[in-house]
């Protein structure tokens, strides 16, 4: 086996360039903005369109015609719908899109209408989307149409917000939505005099959550910054006609959100897109780069002080976005690590660093993984998660934790327990198995497990999934040798492999390295692939801030390997 010998010169040439780019796209105020054309949205936008129907429908007659019309503009040619246009179409997308045209334009999208339910047809129908609870979204829609009985649907248990911390563990942060789609059910599906009872009995608590929430983030009349969540709380709430002060709060927030060409947009990412560019630049050697100092800024402002009672969480957390977001533990993770690395001038750093592991200590789980937001969640798509688990242990270590920390060990413990028979590991917001398989490999022999067998078939793994120009995909089955290789998931094997021992001058290190050096734009920056998931296995987009973020990283750890291995030779 022979190595491949990369010029060092043009490794460091890269990541000058590439953090040149990162800087670029840098604010004032800190945040590094990747959101120029990357937040429109169908699920948004159907969001809205179809809420702004049930909410006010004379008064937003103008603003649900111009959501009508960009959603025939971004139908694709086959008949679907993706949820950021300009991708493959996507069977949750396709699905409440279809069904709000026919909602809101039943003769005038007609044809629209048609293709999208022959595209559903042509590719399984609901019962082919690989995640039961976007097939109960899209089944709500799918009733708001007339096309499904309303005792057909998935009966949302309104009695169950009478118990909040099995509410909270059963539906995380769907929370909201499902308290709001409960409360509709009501009035619209027919059910027993005890479930009535007990759905009656359940309403004050429902609606305190929606509430807790709406408050928590200012009153601004949206939910989650996102017109996708806005508009399920929103129609839930005008269809069974409680709550009108934040209904109309809700029709006050989509005509001020309302974007030129029709459309609206999922919430702003500030925070997500920073912890990562920032990350990248201080692996590439930035870290004292005066620059950076509001970022620092940006991640000391916005730590949350407030429990965000909705989810049973205490203060100390950073959400993606703003100081009054919601809680998320793969970005409170990411900015301790963050704000670890950084000068600390004035001392504030450490103490928000301080709050923040105790928020991560407060909400391990018992069984010693990380969740999004919710500690002992029971909802798959938020956790319990091995790659936020692996970013929460980082984010430990970094602060100053060692390998035989309780939380540490408890969590590596868990990692064992979590690895699929061919090796790998999920990643609950990214897709398929290359992240999440990268970041824990990383992760648990920065924690002292790298002799353990697991570790092993790990690293196994993605040396067998490595595709032949270099490059990194999915790594699932036929995908591997069908779907192109991503700057992403390039970055994170490259980076893991490294980490877990791999010299410089291995072959499939160097070809990863070559691959990332051959894939940069013309202005040094890289391509965003659509591998963050919106919602698991069904809806994703690109973030601008992890490619560049990852690929800094990844050739940063490969000029320090090469250093070492050329400094080890020459002794």
């Amino acid at each position: 086996m022979t190595s491949l010998t990369i010029d060092p010169g043009r490794v460091s040439s890269a990541i000058s360039s590439g953090a040149r780019a990162v800087f670029a796209v840098q604010r004032p105020d800190g945040v590094f903005d990747y959101g120029a054309g990357a937040l429109t949205s169908t699920l948004s936008t159907v969001g809205a369109v179809s809420a702004l129907h049930f909410a006010d429908p004379r008064g937003s007659a103008d603003l649900i015609a111009l959501g009508v019309d960009w959603l025939r503009r971004t139908q694709r040619p086959d008949g679907g719908w993706s949820m950021v246009p300009g991708g493959a179409s996507e069977a949750g997308p396709t699905a409440v899109a279809a069904a709000t045209l026919h909602l809101v334009a039943p003769d005038g999208a007609a044809d629209a209408v048609g293709a999208g339910r022959a595209w559903m047809a042509g590719h399984g129908g609901l019962e082919a989307i690989p995640h039961p609870e976007v097939t109960a979204w899209c089944r709500q829609f799918y009733g708001y149409a007339g096309w499904i009985a309303p005792h057909d649907m998935r009966r949302f248990p309104l009695e169950l917000a009478l118990f909040p911390g099995l509410f909270r563990r059963l539906f995380d942060l769907r929370g909201p939505m499902v308290a709001a789609l409960a409360l509709a059910q009501t009035r619209y599906r027919r059910t027993g005099p005890v479930l009535r009872l007990l759905a009656r009995a359940g309403e004050p608590r429902a609606l305190s959550v929606i509430r807790q929430v709406y408050e928590h983030e200012g009153s601004t009349g949206g939910w989650c910054d996102d017109a996708w969540v806005t508009g399920l709380i929103c129609a839930g709430l005008a269809r069974a006609d409680l709550a009108p002060d934040m209904v109309a709060g809700a029709v006050g927030w989509f005509r001020r959100m309302v974007n030129a060409d029709g459309s609206w947009n999922s919430g702003t990412l500030d925070l997500t897109w920073s912890m990562y560019a920032a990350g990248g630049l201080m692996e590439a050697g930035y870290a004292e780069d005066g620059r950076l100092a509001p970022t620092r800024g940006l991640f000391l402002r916005d730590q949350q002080d407030r429990p965000f009672t909705a989810f049973g969480c205490p203060p100390g957390f950073w959400g993606w976005s703003g100081p009054r977001g919601w809680p998320a533990s793969l970005e409170t993770a990411e900015i301790v690590s963050a704000l670890a690395g950084l000068p600390d001038p004035d001392g504030r750093a450490r103490g928000a660093v301080a709050r923040g592991v105790a928020w991560l200590t407060a909400q391990q789980d018992t069984r010693g993984s990380w969740g999004l937001c919710v500690r002992n969640t029971k909802v798959a798509n938020s956790g319990p998660c091995p790659h936020m688990t692996a970013q929460c242990v980082d984010a430990l270590l970094d602060s100053g934790a060692a390998a035989d920390d309780p939380r540490v060990r408890r969590a590596a413990d868990w990692l064992h327990t979590a690895q699929l028979p061919d090796g790998t590991y999920e990643s609950v917001w990214y897709r398929m198995h290359t992240a999440g398989t990268s970041a824990v490999l990383r992760t648990l022999v920065r924690a002292g497990r790298g002799g353990h067998p697991g570790v092993a078939r790990a690293r196994g793994w993605l040396l067998a999934t490595q595709l032949p120009d270099g490059s990194w995909s999915t790594g699932d089955g036929t995908a591997s040798g069908t779907a192109p290789g991503t700057v992403e998931e390039t970055a994170w094997a490259v980076g893991a492999l490294l980490t877990a021992g791999l010299p410089a001058v291995d072959p499939a290190v160097g070809r990863g390295v070559r691959w990332l050096l051959d894939a940069r734009l013309p202005d040094g920056s890289w391509p965003a692939a659509r591998v963050n998931e919106y919602v698991r296995h069904v809806s994703r987009y690109p973030n601008g801030g992890l490619a560049g973020g990852l690929a800094l990283r990844a050739l940063a750890r490969y000029r320090t390997a090469a250093e070492e291995g050329r400094l080890h030779h020459a002794h």
